[in-house]
């Protein structure tokens, strides 16, 4: 045991370990809190979608060797977030999934055509797999980038605290929102711009294929203990920070992919709640 805390001692002496620690809390509670809408409003799948867009739009920015690849990447992929809800609301053309599926499939496709045209690097499939897996990017990050994250992850809080009630109204009943006066579309789209910008966040942390899990898992593990939408908000949200936690941790000690071994710890806790549930 005192191997075990000196090692984790040691480790967090470093201010790389400290900054991807507390990137993957922030990260982690931020998806928490929009999972839980998005899984109510059947929306959870837009995580892996604008996942994909992200990955293109990362593809460009290396190419373009651009210094901060965010300038490029978060405004791509809000963009794309309102295309596709405003297309979900269209009367006709490409609805709902079926224009995710398009984008999604087509923003992959498209980004690693582009880097293996345009290579910059002599190790393409490395490349692609820390994008893709989050492999090492979350140990990359400098302290302007856990500043980013802070103050997304500050706006996105306060987002929820102080509209909570329409945020609350949207989710479940949209019509009764708009007969109580409520802006419907206004929180969509809010909603919308949240889950661009904490999937552009999330992949620093597990890849762009597996953002959509901190978005559902602690949601659905919540699901399984409470009832309340309150009860399953909070709930979610300690879920979703201990498990990032201990993810952390677990890849510390073991050596293991940051990104990969997060996602396993939160399938692991949804596996508990669902038998905690039965017993």
């Amino acid at each position: 045991m005192n191997d075990i805390i000196n090692q984790l001692t040691t480790y967090f002496s470093y201010p790389f370990v400290r900054y991807a620690f507390i990137a993957a809390i922030l990260i982690a509670l931020c998806s928490s809190l929009l999972g839980v809408i998005l899984v109510l409003k059947r929306f959870s799948f837009i995580g892996d979608g604008l996942s994909h867009v992200a990955f293109g739009a990362m593809a460009i920015a290396a190419i373009l060797s651009l210094t901060n690849e965010m300038l490029l990447v978060m405004p791509v992929t809000v963009l794309c977030a309102i295309l596709l809800l405003k297309q979900s609301q269209a009367a006709s053309g490409v609805r709902g999934d079926a224009a995710l599926a398009m984008l999604s499939v087509g923003a992959m496709a498209v980004g690693y055509l582009l880097l293996n045209i345009f290579s910059t690097s002599a190790n393409i499939s490395g490349d692609v797999c820390s994008t893709l897996f989050g492999s090492t990017s979350i140990l990359t990050l400098s302290r302007t980038d856990i500043l980013v994250c802070v103050v997304m992850s500050l706006i996105v809080i306060l987002t929820f605290v102080f509209m909570y009630n329409r945020i609350f109204a949207v989710t479940f009943d949209e019509s009764f929102a708009r007969a109580s006066g409520i802006n419907a579309d206004a929180c969509n789209l809010l909603i919308a711009v949240i889950t661009a910008v904490i999937i552009v966040l999330a992949m620093n942390l597990v890849g762009a294929l597996l953002t959509s899990a901190l978005i559902v898992f602690p949601a659905l593990s919540a699901m399984r203990l409470f009832a309340a939408f309150r009860q399953v908000m909070i709930a979610s949200a300690l879920t979703a920070v201990v498990s990032a936690a201990l993810g952390i941790t677990a890849s510390i000690l073991f050596s293991t992919p940051v990104g990969a071994t997060v996602v396993v710890v939160n399938a692991a806790v949804f596996l508990l709640c669902c038998l905690f549930k039965r017993a």
